[in-house]
């Protein structure tokens, strides 16, 4: 028998085909892993951030793949071990057996991580996902969510504790929009492209912008002092000062090599209305970038 909770948090979603019917099951999945890390006490060491932060807790219009917190203090012991009790007790008592896998953290890296997996039609039947789609997929396919922890993350990012009411009231502690639209921002200017451009990446500032957030100029800058592999190559100088006429001209930089396409390509499987990316093309960037709000 479906969980009251289940049924509750179910009502958004459109479980018409599989697609949406999986997105739906892992996204409640990663609700119920930040009620069991709430439990075990983790949001008092560290905070939600990234996508999926966006997503469960501002409404963000896109799915979202991978949980993302950053610690409120650098610890290069941090490692999520403590945890893996807490998170497959909270998806049990919602009806859902899970494995976690820890990732061995070496000693180069700053990020801990780890895997939650469970059976994906057994999961779908448990949100009573219509069985013309649960015979539709593989028996032994599995459904994976990746937790990620900044062990050395840049400071100078502000957060707020955000109460959850389902599956039943939680707070999270997660960075404010404005430290969020920061660490996107980040991402848009360092992040290593190839030849696939993450246009979930431009997706997200298209919100931001549309949703006047300011960016928190502080928390970008910390971050660029950190890493920015792009800024290196490219011997661009990080300013003193990240003046929205800065920020304008790095993004103007970057969207050079930015292939709109291919960009189109990546963020199409996380949306629903594909009429939200018909009029992405440079020139649509380079004006809606003239909106961006600096703090």
């Amino acid at each position: 028998m479906t969980h009251p909770a289940l049924i509750k948090m179910l009502q958004k979603y459109d479980l018409s085909n599989s697609n949406s019917s999986y997105d739906a099951l892992r996204e409640i999945l990663q609700e119920i892993v930040l009620l069991g890390l709430y439990d075990a006490g983790f949001f008092k060491h560290a905070a939600f951030y990234g996508g999926t932060a966006l997503r469960i807790l501002h409404n963000l219009p896109r799915f979202s793949e991978d949980l993302d917190f950053s610690l409120l203090q650098s610890n290069s012991e941090f490692n999520l071990k403590p945890y893996e009790e807490a998170i497959i007790s909270s998806l049990k008592a919602f009806g859902f057996d899970v494995t976690i896998e820890i990732k061995e953290k070496n000693n180069s890296s700053a990020i801990a991580s780890a895997f939650v997996k469970g059976n994906t039609i057994e999961h779908l039947i448990n949100i009573n996902a219509p069985k013309d789609i649960t015979n539709k997929i593989h028996r032994d396919q599995a459904v994976k969510i990746k937790l990620e922890v900044d062990t050395n993350p840049p400071l100078e990012f502000e957060t707020a504790n955000i109460i959850r009411l389902t599956p039943r009231p939680f707070s999270i502690n997660a960075f404010t929009l404005p430290s969020l639209y920061a660490g996107k921002m980040h991402a848009i200017l360092c992040r290593a492209w190839s030849t696939r451009p993450k246009g979930r990446d431009w997706y997200d500032l298209v919100w931001y912008i549309a949703n006047d957030i300011e960016l928190d100029s502080n928390h970008l800058k910390a971050r660029l002092a950190q890493s920015c592999k792009y800024l290196e190559e490219n011997n661009i100088q990080i300013p003193s000062e990240l003046s929205k006429e800065i920020i304008k001209n790095l993004l103007l930089q970057r969207m050079e090599s930015l292939d709109v396409e291919k960009a189109k390509n990546d963020v199409q499987p996380f949306i629903r209305d594909i009429r939200e990316i018909e009029l992405w093309s440079k020139e649509f960037f380079i004006a809606i970038i003239e909106n961006i709000k600096v703090k």
